[in-house]
């Protein structure tokens, strides 16, 4: 992108300042940022002055899950279906691994993170040999795709060759770089984080299918003829990737989506809900649950909205493709942006001061006609590592994985 075009795209939105400094920089620094400036989408901007043109929720009941006992019934059956599909090479895995360790006090990337005690035991690692259960069993690698960030994506590819791949064919890895969404002051205006960059921040968890797109890998799946994408998030170390069962039960069941979930600890735990959305599979965050939500009960005397969600999804790929240029809702955050102010001194704030712009996976469920909602036992499939200590933290995804027998 020439600096001319820059101008123009700029002004378009109205963010001409974002080349204030311009004249100050280096030659790479100018490059960078006109780089930057090409890939970056403006439009969603707009949002922060008129919010009411964001989607707002519809009617929400209750969504019955596959229940632990009904699995446990047709287990065999849903394992052979499962494993028929992999060996085919009809099922691919989506890591979504664009964060940093920041909350765990690492600047690594956050798969990058040693959760080791006699020996270092990566979080990354923990994933890879997850899948390699299922590799083993079905007798052939299940193309992994890995999502990174601008921010540690040749990091994270550094990483993977040193490890060499933790024994992974990596003739089946894929990388790819999730797309950036602007950071915003109240007035819509982007803040610039240094002379030559603009604030930026990842685009949420539903961004994921539109980046494989852009890096060219959704031509990638359709040659190698995968049908079915399992997608998952990083921080979970103990979950089972492309699950035969969890597979198998999604195929058979006609559904175009599954979802694994757990039992809540508690109505109140920090967990999204499966539930339907006029009519239509969606979820529920822990944050929109209201005191008649919290109060329902379903047929059995039970917390209707009982079964929580891990980011663990399986979605039929042509689905994917009818709904990618679907407008999906932009759900905006306040946050505390660090950015230059008009003296080009750096601002970290003490309170939130504007927006980052998110697209979130339960838009696509939601975009979908039907989602299988599959339980899974929360002590052998859910160890989140958000924090450094206290709930789902590095203490206690240490503490679920000794119990299933995972040396550290």
């Amino acid at each position: 992108m020439t600096y001319e075009e820059a101008v123009g795209k700029l002004k378009e939105f109205g963010q001409e300042h974002l080349l204030r400094y311009y004249d100050e920089l280096g030659e790479e620094e100018k490059k960078d940022l006109l780089s930057q400036i090409e890939k970056t989408d403006f439009s969603m901007t707009h949002f922060a002055k008129d919010k009411s043109n964001v989607e707002t929720r519809g009617v929400i009941e209750p969504l019955s899950a596959m229940e632990l006992s009904e699995i446990e019934e047709k287990k065999d059956v849903f394992r052979e279906a499962g494993l028929a599909a992999i060996r085919e090479g009809k099922v691919g895995a989506v890591l979504l691994a664009g964060g940093m360790g920041t909350r765990l006090g690492s600047d690594a990337p956050k798969c990058m993170y040693d959760i080791g005690e006699t020996k270092p035991v990566y979080i990354m690692e923990r994933l890879i040999e997850n899948t390699m259960d299922v590799v083993r069993e079905a007798g052939r690698p299940v193309p992994f795709f890995i999502m990174t960030s601008e921010k540690n994506h040749d990091i994270t590819v550094d990483f993977m060759e040193k490890m060499n791949y933790f024994g992974y064919d990596k003739d089946f890895v894929f990388f790819f770089e999730q797309d950036m969404a602007p950071a915003t002051d109240y007035d819509g205006k982007v803040y610039l984080e240094e002379k030559g960059r603009i604030a930026t921040s990842p685009n949420g968890n539903g961004g994921w299918f539109s980046s494989m797109h852009k890096a060219g890998l959704v031509e990638k799946i359709r040659e190698m003829g995968i049908e079915w994408l399992n997608v998952f998030a990083v921080d979970n170390v103990l979950q089972r990737i492309a699950d035969p069962v969890f597979v198998g039960a999604t195929i058979l069941s006609g559904a175009a989506s599954g979802a694994k979930c757990v039992r809540k600890a508690d109505i109140h735990e920090k967990v999204g809900a499966l539930c339907l959305e006029d009519g239509r599979p969606s979820i529920v965050e822990y944050y929109d649950m209201t005191p008649e939500l919290l109060d329902a009960k379903n047929e059995k005397g039970e917390p209707a909205y009982n079964f929580g969600v891990i980011l663990n999804y399986l979605f039929r790929e042509k689905d994917l493709e009818e709904i990618m240029n679907v407008d999906f809702p932009l759900h905006i955050v306040e946050k505390k942006i660090p950015h230059l102010d008009e003296e080009g001194n750096l601002i970290k704030p003490e309170e939130p001061n504007g927006f980052k712009y998110e697209q979130l996976v339960l838009d696509m469920i939601h975009r979908l006609k039907d989602c299988l909602p599959f339980e899974v036992e929360r002590e052998r499939e859910f160890a989140p590592i958000k924090n450094k200590t206290g709930v789902d933290s590095v203490e206690t995804a240490k503490e679920l994985c000794k119990r299933n027998g995972i040396e550290l």
